[in-house]
């Protein structure tokens, strides 16, 4: 109670968890489970301000020692909720999402920098494709080198990409690594 009173961090109410798991499931499946059943340390989500964390229970708790103006930030920001209640994954939730990954999608080196500036990612930059990927369905972006690149969703299948122009969208972009350079105050407020 201490805790909640201190930071004003509280659980995620029954909408809010919804909302959420529904985000994360576009991009890594079933795997939420495995987010907050796992074997090393028990985790949890909570909401501060707007933004929903991912963090140890343990360091939680350990968090009400350091004074409120003292800490910008505890856990891994998973996203936050816009002001329509909307829920919005942010390029500090990418680590997470790259490791549990449902589909995946590789560009070539040459078409990075493109994709960092916010770019999506055509056919031609296109190295290759999670098998059975399906239209619109959340996807990590990595480089050839598999380096998370960011996410985004698949504009095509794969069975499509196959057969698209090489100037047509297969990714349209969502977020990217770029982001904390370009918008390193929004990261942080």
């Amino acid at each position: 109670k201490n805790l909640i009173n201190s930071w004003q961090m509280r659980k995620l109410n029954e909408d809010e968890t919804k909302t959420v798991f529904e985000k994360l499931m576009k991009y890594i499946g079933d795997n939420v489970r495995t987010l907050l059943e796992r074997t090393d340390h028990q985790y949890c989500f909570r909401l501060h301000r707007d933004r929903v964390f991912y963090i140890r229970e343990d360091v939680l708790k350990c968090g009400v020692a350091v004074p409120r103006k003292n800490l910008i930030s505890s856990g891994t920001c998973i996203g936050k909720f816009t002001k329509t209640g909307k829920f919005k994954l942010l390029i500090t939730s990418l680590p997470i999402l790259a490791a549990y990954a449902k589909y995946k999608v590789w560009i070539k080196p040459n078409s990075e920098q493109a994709f960092l500036y916010g770019n999506s990612v055509t056919k031609q930059a296109l190295g290759r494709i999670t098998e059975n990927t399906p239209s619109f369905a959340g996807v990590v972006v990595y480089g050839m080198n598999d380096m998370p690149l960011g996410f985004g969703v698949a504009a095509r299948s794969t069975a499509e990409c196959r057969r698209a122009q090489p100037i047509s969208n297969v990714v349209l972009h969502q977020s990217d690594i770029g982001e904390f350079i370009r918008n390193e105050v929004d990261l942080l407020t």
